[in-house]
């Protein structure tokens, strides 16, 4: 799979701005600040719905513009199709396939797939746990597009537990008449049905994520590792069927309620794991390097990437200023892992930043303008 076509309209720093793309490399170069991010942040949202740089889409939109348009023809095998999301800050967002009648957002996932690595990921392993299940779910998702489906369920759910739960707290510290909670009941089963579906997606990924991990990593640094993927869930036990998760969760909802009705949240549930990065017999977190961490973080994306281009459909593969801060070893070893994908995009602020292992289609972008050199 590869784009053919980026088409923006008010998106970021651009009023408008049509960029032809070819399959292998391209590179897009040019100072910091230029917009050269702006670019590969637009193909990203077309694979996840979000960006990877900020998490809500007003500042998607251009300053003065009340939406932002991105549009993409896509090229898997001899079939092309063409993707549009209107971005609407406040407001619902809206989608078109083939230039049809509106979509839901979420009925384009799966059209374009893509991996991409940033400075930001540095997160994945000194960070929040929430970058972790970031990683985790837009994965699952890019595996099993349905699963954005589960995923909005669950969220929706969540939320209106926490209402009920933040509600029964505040009136139980104003000394008021206490709630009936016989509702939290049906919202347990609820959260842990779409909690469990969730679950058993993301332990069947590390699965599968683990042994590509440990490779990639081993060739981005010899003798480094061994890496190790482990789920830490907050709900205890070992069941790995969707059957057993879910009554894991049930019971660890249960187990938790006296706190959440005294705190007001919700204490148990995919949305409070965590993804343990080990480097040999150590967490990565606190004890990696910096260069250590930075290759432990390729690492998890080089994996995504081998393990959807396996399951048949490759990924566009993304490398955001990356090269910048990896030292000469790494980005020749990294280069030479990356060149053969059906469709590299690279950005960097000078050329001299490309490895000429990725030679391909150079553009020049500097105040707004993407020129191809």
């Amino acid at each position: 799979m590869h784009v053919t076509h980026l088409s923006l309209a008010d998106f970021r720093s651009y009023a408008r701005v049509e960029v032809p793309l070819d399959p292998g490399v391209t590179a897009f170069v040019g100072p910091n600040g230029q917009g050269k991010t702006n670019l590969v942040e637009a193909v990203g949202y077309l694979a996840t719905l979000g960006s990877h740089r900020v998490s809500s889409d007003a500042p998607l939109v251009r300053m003065g513009a009340e939406r932002a348009v991105i549009r993409a023809a896509v090229r898997q095998g001899e079939r092309q199709q063409m993707v549009e999301l209107e971005l609407n800050p406040g407001k619902s967002n809206r989608a078109r396939i083939n230039r049809s009648s509106q979509v839901r957002p979420r009925d384009v996932l799966g059209i374009v797939r893509t991996v991409l690595f940033a400075p930001e990921d540095l997160a994945l392993v000194k960070g929040d746990p929430g970058e972790r299940r970031k990683l985790l779910d837009e994965l699952v998702t890019a595996r099993s597009p349905r699963m954005a489906g589960v995923r909005s369920d669950y969220d929706r759910v969540l939320k209106q537990r926490n209402t009920l739960l933040k509600s029964a707290a505040m009136a139980r510290r104003h000394g008021g008449r206490s709630m009936d909670l016989s509702t939290l009941d049906v919202w347990d089963q609820h959260l842990a049905r779409a909690g469990a579906e969730l679950l058993a997606q993301r332990l069947d990924l590390i699965a599968a994520l683990q042994p590509l991990a440990d490779k990639a990593y081993e060739q981005l640094a010899p003798g480094g590792g061994p890496l190790a993927l482990e789920y830490k869930p907050s709900a205890e036990g070992s069941g790995t069927s969707r059957e057993e998760l879910y009554e894991q969760l049930i019971a660890a909802l249960e187990g938790v309620r006296k706190q959440e009705i005294e705190r007001g949240v919700t204490l148990a549930g995919p949305h409070r794991d965590d993804l343990l990065l080990k480097l040999g017999d150590l967490p990565a977190k606190g004890y990696a390097s910096h260069g250590e961490s930075w290759s432990y973080a390729l690492a998890l994306r080089l994996a995504s990437y081998d393990l959807l281009r396996a399951e048949g459909n490759e990924p566009v593969l993304v490398l955001d200023d990356v090269f910048a801060e990896l030292d000469t070893r790494r980005r020749e070893r990294l280069a030479e892992m990356v060149a053969p994908g059906e469709q590299v995009l690279v950005t960097a602020a000078v050329d001299d930043d490309v490895p000429g292992v990725l030679s391909g289609v150079r553009y020049s972008v500097s105040q707004g303008e993407v020129t191809r050199v």
